[in-house]
This record gives C-alpha cells, sequence and structure tokens, in this order.
C-alpha cells in the first residue's frame, strides 16, 4: 500500500486494510500499528468534486464543539491525492452492531441526530442549504459524477437530467433550519458498550432542514431493520414524519 512517505516512516511496521464499507469516492484503510490502538487513514483525488477537505474542516469543527468523532491527526497532499489521518472511533457502526436489538440501535439513531440538531445554527459555518444542494447537484450531473445504476427502485432507468428536474420541480416549501450530519445513514453512526459514540463520514455536515437527516435515517432503517421500525425511531426522536420532506431529500441524495 503507497501511502504518504511521512507515515509510512512515522509507522514502518504497519498493518493497512482497505475497509469495504459506504459509497463515498474516497478510499478508507485501517491502519494497525504497534504504538497503540488503530487509526484511519482517507486519500481521494485532488479534483473539483472530492469532499475529503470538507470533512476534515468538520471534524475539526464537531472537535470544537465537544462532539465524539474521528479527531485530524495530519494531512498531507501527495501524488495528485489528498490525505487524512484520524483516530477511530471506538465500538462498531450501528448497521453492523449485532450485539444491539433493533430498539437500541433506533434510539441511539435518535439520540445523535438530537445532539447534533440542537447545536445552534449561528455556530456552524457550514451552508448547505437547499440552494446550495441543489446547484451541487446540477454540478454533480454536468459533470458525469451520477450513477443512474445505483438510482432508488423507482427511479432506476431514468436519466439523471430526468431525475434532476424532478428534484427541482418538487422542493418543499417549509424548512427548519439545524446543523445536519448530511448522511444520515446507520453505517455513519458509532456505538460501545450500548450508546453512541460517535459521528463518522461527516463531509456534509452543514445548515440544512432536519428532514435532511431523518429522510436519510427513516430509509437507512427500513433497508437494515424493517419499515416497522421507522415509526418508533420517528416517536424517540420526537416529530412527525413528513412524507414530503422526506421523498424530496431522498431524491436528492441520489445525485451524492
Amino acid at each position: 500500500m503507497n501511502i504518504p512517505h511521512k507515515w509510512r516512516e512515522q509507522f514502518p511496521h504497519a498493518l493497512i486494510e482497505q475497509q469495504a464499507i459506504g459509497e463515498s469516492r474516497a478510499d478508507v484503510f485501517r491502519l494497525r500499528h504497534d504504538g497503540g490502538t488503530d487509526l484511519f487513514l482517507k486519500s481521494d483525488l485532488l479534483e473539483e468534486h472530492s469532499e475529503l477537505a470538507d470533512e476534515i474542516d468538520r471534524l475539526r469543527w464537531l472537535q470544537q464543539m465537544g462532539l465524539p468523532a474521528p479527531v485530524v491527526l495530519d494531512e498531507v497532499t501527495a501524488a495528485h491525492s489528498h490525505w487524512l489521518l484520524m483516530t477511530t472511533v471506538p465500538g462498531q457502526d450501528l448497521a453492523s452492531a449485532s450485539e444491539l436489538s433493533a430498539e437500541q440501535i433506533i434510539n441511539i439513531l435518535a439520540t445523535a441526530l438530537r445532539t447534533l440538531h440542537q447545536l445552534p445554527v449561528a455556530l456552524c459555518p457550514f451552508d448547505h442549504s437547499l440552494q446550495l444542494r441543489i446547484a451541487r447537484a446540477q454540478q454533480h450531473v454536468s459533470a458525469g459524477l451520477v450513477d443512474e445504476t445505483d438510482f432508488d427502485d423507482e427511479r432506476l432507468g431514468q436519466s439523471a437530467e430526468d431525475v434532476f428536474a424532478e428534484l427541482v420541480a418538487t422542493q418543499p416549501k417549509t424548512h427548519d433550519l439545524v446543523v445536519t450530519h448530511g448522511d444520515a445513514c446507520l453505517p455513519n453512526f458509532m456505538a460501545a458498550e450500548g450508546c453512541f459514540s460517535g459521528f463518522i463520514d461527516c463531509g456534509r455536515l452543514g445548515v440544512s432542514d432536519r428532514f435532511q437527516d431523518l429522510a436519510l435515517a427513516a430509509r437507512s432503517i427500513e433497508s437494515n431493520l424493517g419499515l416497522a421500525w421507522v415509526r418508533p425511531f420517528f416517536e424517540a426522536y420526537g416529530v412527525e414524519p413528513d412524507e414530503q420532506r422526506m421523498k424530496f431529500y431522498c431524491l436528492l441524495d441520489e445525485f451524492f
């Protein structure tokens, strides 16, 4: 594995394992070394649509806010790539935590999202307003970055341009702005000893409608645990589902 030279010198005998989970274009590796706990490496090409620099900024901000997430240890630009070295978050992600019951999983997720959503919006420097996200979605369509084969079942066979037209036509009129994770699926929330232990994959964190998170969380719960657990999740979080906004934010996610 060809990692930046300074880290190869720092960890000469490390075992580096590529991680398979996740849909990000970035590569993620676990670094096992003799000096202590495992670390994680993340790399992405130095290009316009890379989100790694965004993630680094957001991880540092979460640390300032006192919320659990990987700690940025170092970053390097080398060989046309951007590299991040960070700590691990203890435990397992909520999609892999087989020792947890479905009820525990939805309660941990609801608690984590409430904690994040209660942060003062004025303190968050990351604007993920709908106008900006739609503009970014259009950029991804123009750049050919939208995987049409990965659309949700009801949109398979449509073009990215057609789905984008649907996105523009169905924008919600209600916006309840909070600090959102941006990709609130079960694999991006960690738990240890039955409690929430940290946020991961935070490159899309920013101020947006709370249903940006709730929509993706509900979809992930349905996929991993079954539809029967979606209503209890909303009860644990403390709001009523808004089907129109949920459908819209799942549609928006097709472009990222």
